[in-house]
C-alpha cells in the first residue's frame, strides 16, 4: 500500500445529530436499564458489540459508548439531548479512526462545531438543545475522557504504517553474478608476491559504480535523518499546540479549572 493510498484526514461539516443513532425506542430501553451490565448488554446488541468480551476492539468502544451514557445521567440530560451528546462522541470517534494519519486538529474542529451546533439556536442550521454551562461540562469530558487518550483510539483502530523504501538506479548496470569455482582446482598454488597481484588485479576490476553508490548511499541516510528530525520537531510542536489548547479550555471562559464533568 503507498502513500497515496491512505485515506486523507477531512474536514467534516457539522450537522445536528439527534436521534443519528439513538432514536426514541432505543432511548425508552436505555432508560429501563438500571445496572451496568443490563445497560453494556443493551449497548452491544444496538451496536453489534456482542462479541466484546473477545473482540478488544469492541470493548473499547463498548466502554466509550457506555461512559458516554453514564456521563448524561450524572448531568440529568433529558432523551434527546442524551441523544444528541451520544452521537457527537461516537461522530467523533468515527472521525478519528477514518485515516491512520494525524488528524487531531480536523478532530477536534469537527468536535467543537458539532457541540455548537446544538447550543446556538439557527434553525434549520443549528438547535439550542444545551445551555452555556452543559457545553462547558461536555467539552470538559470529551476532553479528558477522549482527547487526552486521542492516539491510543487511533492506534486501536487504525492500521500502522511504515515506511519501506527501495531504490533502483536509472543507467546502471545490475550487479554481476560470481561465476562459481570449479571443484578442483588444477592450477599450482601462488607465491605470497603473485597472491598480491591477483588481488591488486581483483580490485581493479571491480564494479566502477561501487563508490558512487556508496556516496549516494551516504547522502540518502543524511538526508532522511534530517526529515526524520524535521518531522519530529514538527510532532512535537503540534502537541504542544494541543496541549496549550486543552489546558486554555480547561481554564473556561471564566478563567477558572472546571473541575466538573471529569470520569470518575
Amino acid at each position: 500500500m503507498g502513500p497515496e493510498s491512505l485515506p486523507k484526514p477531512q474536514q467534516h461539516k457539522a450537522k445536528i445529530c439527534m436521534w443519528k443513532y439513538l432514536d426514541v425506542h432505543s432511548m425508552d430501553l436505555i432508560e429501563k436499564a438500571q445496572t451496568t451490565d443490563e445497560l453494556k448488554r443493551l449497548l452491544a446488541e444496538l451496536f453489534n458489540l456482542q462479541d466484546f468480551e473477545l473482540n478488544p476492539r469492541s470493548a473499547i468502544l463498548l466502554d466509550l459508548y457506555f461512559y458516554s451514557i453514564q456521563f448524561s445521567r450524572e448531568q440529568g440530560f433529558n432523551q434527546e439531548q442524551t441523544s444528541a451528546f451520544f452521537s457527537i462522541v461516537k461522530d467523533t470517534h468515527e472521525a478519528c479512526v477514518e485515516t491512520p494519519l494525524p488528524n487531531v486538529e480536523e478532530c477536534y474542529s469537527y468536535f467543537t462545531e458539532l457541540v455548537f451546533c446544538h447550543s446556538i439556536r439557527r434553525p434549520p442550521f443549528s438547535i439550542d438543545l444545551f445551555s452555556q454551562d452543559q457545553l462547558v461540562l461536555i467539552t470538559d469530558y470529551v476532553i479528558n475522557t477522549y482527547f487526552r487518550h486521542f492516539k491510543l483510539y487511533k492506534y486501536a483502530f487504525t492500521p500502522q504504517v511504515r515506511l519501506d523504501i527501495s531504490f533502483s538506479y536509472i543507467g546502471m548496470p545490475e550487479p554481476r553474478e560470481e561465476a562459481a569455482e570449479p571443484a578442483e582446482s588444477l592450477e599450482p598454488p601462488l607465491s605470497p608476491l603473485q597472491e598480491d597481484s591477483k588481488e591488486a588485479a581483483a580490485a581493479a576490476e571491480e564494479d566502477p559504480t561501487a563508490a558512487l553508490r556508496e556516496y549516494i548511499s551516504a547522502q540518502l541516510n543524511q538526508e532522511l535523518a534530517q526529515l526524520r528530525l524535521s518531522v519530529e520537531q514538527r510532532l512535537r510542536a503540534t502537541e504542544e499546540q494541543f496541549n496549550s489548547k486543552l489546558v486554555q479550555l480547561e481554564k473556561g471562559p471564566s478563567g477558572k479549572g472546571s473541575g466538573k464533568g471529569k470520569k470518575k
